[in-house]
């Protein structure tokens, strides 16, 4: 499609022809024409060629389409990421420094965090401490940025450093999201007590926990299997008037189904509904897994009518745990519709759960549904093992049916 400049060039060249130019002058003319310029963001797009996509975008490096535009900056990080070209990757964003944008604080918190998903962390942690060097001021964002990216190195070392010395030499003030950020790096090293303790520690400093901080932290001790402390969590959050939110039902909700107290589940899943929080797939899924898991497969069967009846569409884990205990339970019926539609899907049950459906549907004389399974089961995508689909075809092939 033409753009509007090159629309108004062609018009005005069109019209700069007078009715006496013959046919050939007019031809001409128009072949005269310079080609439309690809623009750049098209080029970076379809560039595969980690040499020429770098020299493409520091051509670009002062084209505000580009620079502005977050998916072409990140996505030409990544490309160069994956080709092991962090050369690359240093030499344009350490350039990108230098030019205006590299005054807005906002701008460097982009190129904290690119060199954070690049794996280059002490680039990402020096930048931090460079920003006065471009004119830009340093507030609780860009040590927020500086930290969540040192958190992924997971050195617990490193994160307390920054985080006892770097707010008092740069004047930061912490926020809930910098407390929520080491807390869930805590959490996801296992050092569950200290985690505990920087919440402790931030609210002496006038920082409130939040929901995240809540969910976060009773979520970690309940996989943990410290239920006191995460049981205790959930009371001194709803004591204090912060209100669970879907993830914190969810977390709550998995406990109780692994501890196989699948009505008090689904009794949660009742509450929350009356607070005005609405389940979503996961929360479907883990109340029907846990009615299934105890042997409750007719109120498995209600939750997953409900579950449709609000317009909600199966994902593939809650086919895969429906079908599996339909098959344990012996509704193979029911257990066939729900095969036949996700496997359409290309979403597929275990061959151990498509070798006990088979083995169902022959017992009861419903060949013809059991060959519509194998047939599917044949066109996964990708396929199962020659050996797997061989075992599902010896089911039918002793009754005749290939």
């Amino acid at each position: 499609m033409l753009s509007l400049r090159s629309f108004r060039r062609f018009c005005h060249t069109v019209a700069s022809i007078t009715s006496t130019d013959t046919p050939a002058a007019v031809s001409n003319c128009i072949q005269n024409l310079k080609p439309l310029e690809e623009p750049a963001l098209v080029k970076l797009k379809n560039e595969r060629d980690p040499e020429r996509l770098f020299h493409l975008f520091k051509t670009n490096a002062h084209n505000r389409l580009v620079i502005e535009n977050r998916f072409a900056f990140e996505d030409t990080v990544s490309r160069l990421a994956g080709a092991g070209r962090f050369d690359y990757i240093e030499h344009l964003l350490e350039h990108q420094k230098t030019l205006p944008q590299g005054r807005r604080e906002g701008f460097i918190v982009r190129i904290i965090m690119l060199y954070g998903k690049a794996g280059m962390t002490k680039h990402a942690i020096d930048t931090f401490y460079d920003m006065h060097l471009y004119g830009c001021r340093r507030t609780v964002k860009s040590f927020n940025a500086a930290l969540k990216v040192l958190t992924s190195t997971r050195d617990l070392g490193a994160i307390e450093e920054f985080l006892n010395n770097v707010p008092e030499r740069f004047f930061v003030e912490l926020d809930i999201f910098s407390v929520n950020i080491v807390i869930k790096a805590f959490c996801d090293m296992y050092v569950l007590d200290k985690a505990y303790l920087v919440m402790i520690e931030m609210e002496k400093l006038g920082i409130k926990p939040d929901v995240v901080t809540y969910t976060t932290l009773i979520s970690a001790f309940y996989k943990d299997n410290r239920c006191v402390i995460g049981n205790g969590l959930w009371n001194l959050m709803v004591l204090r008037g912060c209100l669970p939110n879907l993830a914190t039902f969810n977390v709550r909700i998995q406990y109780l189904v692994n501890r196989r107290r699948a009505w008090q589940a689904n009794s949660l899943m009742d509450m929350m509904q009356k607070l005005g929080i609405t389940p979503d797939e996961v929360t479907y899924n883990l109340v029907i897994k846990g009615f299934c898991q105890a042997g409750y497969l007719e109120m498995a069967k209600r939750v997953y009518s409900s579950f449709h009846a609000k317009g909600y569409k199966p994902n593939v884990k809650i086919y895969q745990t429906m079908i599996h205990y339909l098959c344990k339970g012996g509704d193979f019926d029911l257990a066939y519709t729900m095969c036949k539609d996700c496997m359409r899907k290309n979403w597929f049950p275990s061959v151990d759960t498509i070798h006990t459906l088979l083995e169902g549907l022959k017992k009861n004389g419903q060949l013809g549904k059991a060959k519509v399974i194998l047939t599917l089961a044949q066109s996964r995508v990708p396929s199962f093992s020659s050996s797997q689909l061989s075992t599902l075809k010896s089911i039918l092939s002793r009754n005749g049916i290939r």
